[in-house]
């Protein structure tokens, strides 16, 4: 049996760190990005250390869904899948809030609608959440909750944005958590989806790690350099350090890991969430 893994957004960052980790536990390991040379690039460079898997490069957008049904039959194709990192995403500085919501969020349902008819005993899937709910107290009604619940609906942007306000969620900064929070919750939901067939679902929520992403918001956001005074650990964490963490939830080790979120934050919401 031929198994197969993905990593999104893996041409740079956490994702890039993800794929260097995941090559050596699948046969098969589809490198997807939007950028086709970035992935490329870490295809060529994987496959020249001799992993044991054969690492691919598939460019994609992830709110692509002819695309994602590409991705889907490339998988069915070359055997089983065994394990996702969906590490994909946009942040704050990076768009405005409708596209924070169609890739952070909309993109992460979409792949996970594509890869839901593979999902088999040991499938196991990580999605990116991210620590910013728990930070601005993320809490939305049975109302907000139910309409981040259904993310492929035809009008969800229009309906989030008229319940959760203009004014704050046409705020990046705070689209961002909402949309990551509605990760955490589908993580959950998906879980519940996939666990009768034996597969595992399950979300991470990074601190501040130091990646190009994260230098880019730090230029902007002075919160952050605050945020990285309070870690306990006194410094931000590392690509590879987020990667070993997803590495291990995707392995057999964390086969009764489930439904989920993991915090990777060096102490930090430990430090401010009572301030």
């Amino acid at each position: 049996m031929t198994t197969v893994g993905i990593v999104t957004g893996a041409g740079r960052g956490m994702g890039e760190a993800c794929a260097r980790r995941l090559v050596d536990q699948v046969d098969v390991l589809l490198l997807v990005d939007r950028d086709a040379t970035g992935a490329e690039t870490v295809a060529k460079d994987l496959n020249a250390a001799g992993h044991r898997a054969t690492a691919e490069p598939f460019a994609l957008d992830v709110t692509d869904r002819e695309g994602l049904a590409r991705l889907a039959a490339r998988v069915a194709e070359l055997g089983t899948l065994r394990a996702v990192a969906h590490a994909a995403g946009i942040s704050p500085t990076m768009a405005d809030w409708r596209r924070i919501f169609e890739v952070d969020l909309v993109g992460t349902a979409l792949l996970a609608e594509a890869l839901r008819p593979l999902a088999t005993e040991g499938t196991a899937h990580v999605y990116f959440a991210s620590m910013s709910p728990l930070l601005v107290r993320i809490d939305p009604t049975p109302e907000i909750a139910a309409i981040l619940d259904d993310p492929l609906q035809p009008d969800f942007l229009e309906r989030i944005r008229d319940a959760v306000g203009p004014e704050a969620i046409e705020n990046t900064a705070l689209a961002y958590p909402w949309a990551k929070h509605g990760v955490l919750r589908f993580a959950s939901k998906e879980a519940v989806r996939l666990g009768p067939v034996g597969a595992r679902v399950c979300s991470l929520s990074p601190g501040i790690i130091d990646t190009p992403q994260g230098q880019q918001e730090a230029a902007k956001y002075a919160v952050m350099q605050e945020l990285i005074n309070a870690t306990p650990l006194g410094r931000t964490g590392r690509s590879e350090e987020v990667a070993a963490v997803v590495a291990f939830m995707l392995s057999d080790e964390a086969s009764f890991l489930n439904g989920i979120d993991i915090l990777v934050d060096g102490g930090v919401y430990a430090a401010v969430r009572d301030h």
